[in-house]
Order: C-alpha cells, then sequence, then structure tokens
C-alpha cells in the first residue's frame, strides 16, 4: 500500500506512476517515486532512486537484509540494479509483459524471491488511468 502512495504522488505530472519502498528488519527505510521527466534522467525509476537512499541510510551498497515492494514489476535495468544491491525479496504488483524482467523475462542469474500480483488491480488501475489520460491528450 506504501509503494501505492508513492505511486500516485505523480498522479498530476507526466511521469508514469510507478513506486517503491524498501523495508529492512520492519522500517521502511527508502520511499521513491518515477522522476524521469523530472530530472530528465532516464534511469530514474522508483526502484533505482529507492536502492540510492537505502544504500544511503545504511551507508552500505548492499542490501542483503531488505525487501522491495513496487507497484509494477522492475524493467531489466532496474532487476539488474537490484541484482548487484544484493536484495533478495522483490513484491511487485502489475505484471509488464512488454518491460518486466522478473517474471515476463526471466534469467537464471537473478536469484530473488519474488512475488507477484499483490494488489495488482490497484496498481494496473493507476497505469491504465495515465496512459489512458496521456493518450486523450495526445488526440
Amino acid at each position: 500500500m506504501e509503494a501505492i502512495k508513492e505511486a500516485k504522488k505523480v498522479s498530476a505530472s507526466q511521469e508514469v506512476p510507478v513506486g517503491a519502498i524498501i523495508v529492512c528488519e520492519g522500517r521502511i527505510i527508502a520511499r521513491a517515486h518515477n522522476q524521469v521527466e523530472q530530472l530528465r534522467d532516464a534511469t530514474a525509476h522508483a526502484e533505482i532512486l529507492a536502492i540510492t537512499q537505502a544504500s544511503s541510510y545504511l551507508s552500505d551498497w548492499r542490501l542483503k537484509g531488505c525487501s522491495l515492494f513496487v507497484t509494477v514489476e522492475p524493467c531489466l535495468m532496474c532487476t539488474g540494479a537490484l541484482k548487484l544491491s544484493r536484495i533478495r525479496h522483490i513484491y511487485f504488483g502489475a505484471y509488464d509483459s512488454k518491460e518486466g524482467a522478473l517474471i515476463s523475462l526471466p534469467h537464471p542469474s537473478f536469484k530473488f524471491k519474488v512475488e507477484g500480483g499483490i494488489l495488482k488491480e490497484d496498481c494496473a488501475a493507476l497505469l491504465k488511468e495515465f496512459f489512458l489520460k496521456l493518450r486523450k491528450k495526445s488526440c
């Protein structure tokens, strides 16, 4: 639910509504949402920003005892960063058959414990609403 709150923070902007939180020992240590358009940075995905915050909080790039909760299945870039950060548990909402890299495009070196489809209707609704508005603006 906290990741959905993060995703909703971008509802009035041009950002794709993706939110992420990182939890360590039962505490939220990082929360982020997409900022690609705002920062004009293709790497400013919610997961990447959350990894950076969590690493800063822990003063360590290794996030071994941490779990990521994100509203959409992470893309290949984010999945690679999650692998390198040593996160082992990833929970996501909506599946992404086009860009997702955990379930939709699995890789043998990704050894995450993954659970997808958590609140998937709510997470998918955020994306559908965003892209519907985007299409209406472009007409």
